[in-house]
């Protein structure tokens, strides 16, 4: 039987469409991602990293990583330095590292050509009146005093621009383009402003720094990128982008396209890098990489994997409309991810003592399976003793039918242990349990052939021999924000929905094996729910990110 061919995305169909029709041939395809390094990427641009390097993969073509760094205002090296950690983690290789600031006394020289051509000017006009002269998108705007300066003396103030010579905010180079124009950013838009602050790779060297619409796609055009994929909200810029390009290069040389797609939000937390950076300067969460940050570095942090990531961004695809992806949607990728690969274990995160009086040996050591799902995994060795941990919402003292653990009386099975059964109960003063006595069946050890061992019972719980126990802190995390899209409504600040219970600190107790656990290693505590080794763990004291629960939690909640 035929193997049913795969739809094509939109974006992939242009490609091909410019394959058949429109003069491109394989070998000319060459793709970039283009973050700009004024903060750490999110769950957005790994859908957008998932389609530029995805592409180029699927058409054997160069990815190039460019930083878009023409802000020395907002961006620095640390960020810089995230990305490219966050791309490599992703498992995507770029074919070259570039960067704007590379190609500055390019776009200068241009600048230059364009002023002598006629197609440039400087103004020196607040920007509070270019503002106000810009006029509505039903009213044209209208043209500046400055607009007919002559070539000599464009040349002279924006040489003195790039030299530092003039002020912060005294003049801007403007693209003389059509004030009337049906576009507002045809509208003579801004090519260069003057900032006196240092690059993070240029330093000192200029004075003047190009806006993001000249310097994107003359970039574009140096690395020879066929097809500039960017977010819908550039669709207006895409005239404008078009404009520049033929500015500067000839008609027979190879010229990219411009192309857009919709972001894909995603719910109970924002994905601006101003609103993000908000957060973490107002301390509202630890640092960039906080496990609540829909940042890669906090996806990692809090134990997704690069997998989960790149199927998550497969699974929502590319669109023409934007929409809010539910995150239990990206809860639902890691869960089936970590299912495969992470090595089941036993902690307790909420505990009450459980004595088992008839048990009379010293302590002995049980086999564990390390993962049903994998048959390379493995088993190893778990200790069990006299008193255990059980959680306390294991246990009732009386119970309806449809309770399946532990109760007064009733039967269940210890994980990889032996059949219990309830006897009794220790109370403190105020009535709380602190003990729960029970009796357990010494024939009925798991995996031991017998015919007790095979007897059946409703309930398994999973436990931790107190004698050998070790202590945890956990910390479980929720959404970071108390509604689906926290910065829609636009009479309140999106920080007043700032969920207050985003984070839980607790102490659990997890068996032995977890003692040397690395950083960042992922495992699924029986029962529970997935969780990886925080960077903050030491031998002395281990801490454990809950990355999501065994099931959808959340769904019950709603």
């Amino acid at each position: 039987m035929a193997e049913e061919k795969k739809s094509l995305n939109f974006i992939e169909q242009i490609i091909e469409d410019d394959l058949a029709t429109g003069g491109y041939q394989k070998e000319d395809l060459k793709f970039r991602f283009p973050p700009e390094p004024n903060g750490y990427l999110h769950i957005g641009h790994a859908s957008s990293i998932n389609l530029n390097f995805g592409l180029g993969l699927r058409y054997n073509a160069p990815v190039n990583l460019r930083f878009d760094d023409t802000n020395p205002i907002k961006e620095e090296k640390e960020f810089v330095d995230s990305i490219k950690r966050d791309v490599e983690w992703l498992g995507f290789k770029w074919a070259k590292e570039c960067y704007a600031s590379d190609y500055f006394q390019q776009l200068y020289d241009w600048a230059v050509e364009m002023i002598k051509n006629g197609d440039a000017y400087v103004d020196s006009q607040t920007s509070e009146a270019i503002a106000n002269q810009k006029g509505t998108p039903t009213e044209p705007g209208k043209e500046s005093p400055y607009r007919e300066r002559s070539v000599e003396e464009n040349l002279e103030l924006f040489e003195a621009m790039k030299n530092g010579d003039t002020p912060e905010g005294a003049h801007v180079l403007r693209a003389k383009i059509d004030m009337t124009s049906s576009n507002m950013l045809m509208r003579d838009p801004i090519m260069y402003r003057c900032v006196h602050k240092a690059h993070h790779r240029t330093n000192d060297e200029w004075k003047i720094y190009p806006m993001y619409d000249w310097a994107h796609g003359e970039s574009d055009f140096i690395e020879s990128i066929s097809h500039s994929f960017c977010t819908l909200e550039f669709l207006p810029h895409r005239e404008l982008y078009n404009w520049f390009v033929n500015k500067v290069s000839k008609p027979e040389e190879f010229q990219p396209k411009q192309r857009e797609f919709a972001r894909r939000n995603l719910s109970h937390t924002v994905v601006s890098k101003r609103k993000l950076a908000q957060l973490v300067e107002k301390g509202l969460v630890e640092s960039w990489d906080d496990p609540r940050m829909p940042t890669i570095s906090g996806l990692r942090r809090r134990g997704y994997t690069p997998n989960s990531i790149r199927k998550f961004a497969e699974s929502i695809g590319v669109g023409k409309r934007e929409n809010i992806i539910d995150l239990s949607h990206l809860e639902f990728c890691a869960r089936e991810d970590l299912n495969k690969t992470a090595p089941r274990v036993m902690g307790v995160l909420d505990p009450v003592k459980l004595v088992i009086t008839n048990y009379e040996k010293e302590e002995e050591w049980l086999e564990a399976e390390n993962n049903p799902e994998d048959e390379n995994a493995g088993s190893r060795q778990v200790p069990f003793s006299k008193e255990l941990y059980i959680e306390r919402e294991d246990f009732k003292e009386s119970a309806n039918r449809k309770f399946f653990r532990l109760t007064l009386g009733k039967e269940v099975r210890l994980k990889n242990a032996y059949i219990i059964k309830g006897e009794d109960v220790v109370k403190d003063e105020e009535g709380n349990i602190t003990e729960i006595h029970c009796t357990y069946d010494p024939l009925s050890k798991s995996g031991s052939g017998t015919e007790e061992s095979k007897r059946k019972v409703k309930g398994t719980l999973h436990w931790v021999s107190i004698k050998h126990a070790v202590a945890a802190e956990v910390r479980l995390y929720d959404r970071l924000f108390t509604v689906e899209a926290p910065d829609a409504d636009k009479e309140k600040d999106y920080l007043e929905f700032v969920n207050p219970n985003s984070l839980e600190v607790i102490t659990g107790y997890v068996e032995p094996s977890l003692k040397d656990a690395k950083e960042l290693e992922q495992f699924q505590f029986q029962r529970i729910g997935y969780f990886c080794v925080d960077q903050s763990s030491t031998s002395e004291k281990l801490v454990f990110n809950r990355t999501v629960t065994l099931r959808d939690s959340w769904a019950k909640k709603k």
